[in-house]
């Protein structure tokens, strides 16, 4: 019988890079994401800002995810791509509309 796959991107990297998800856990979300000076929801703004900029679709999804969870609506994160349209380029923040249509729930019904 085969292993059903892990949901979590982190428990599908555990046992090939367990280091890396360690420090994912007990630094990025453990210490950086923990600290006082912002607020989780302005975190996730400005993560999902770079993550835009940059074109990290991969980790857009989470992060779209964990902004809208940490309070960021579903208007100011497509707002948030339509502003970086003209700062990080158009295919980057059509790529980022995709990914958010996705994990918002708008997605095409099959």
């Amino acid at each position: 019988m085969t292993k059903a796959p892990a949901s979590n991107p982190r428990d599908q990297l555990r046992s090939f890079a367990p280091k890396l998800i360690d420090l994912t856990e007990k630094v990025v979300f453990g210490d950086v994401w923990e600290r006082p000076g912002l607020s989780k929801r302005d975190r996730s703004l400005i993560t999902c800002a770079a993550l835009v900029a940059l074109n990290r679709t991969e980790q857009q999804r989470g992060h779209f995810a964990r902004a809208i969870a940490n309070g960021v609506t579903h208007d100011e994160l497509v707002e948030l791509i339509t502003h970086l349209a003209f700062y990080s380029g158009w295919p980057t923040a059509m790529s980022a509309a995709f990914v958010a249509k996705e994990v918002l729930g708008e997605g095409e019904k099959k």
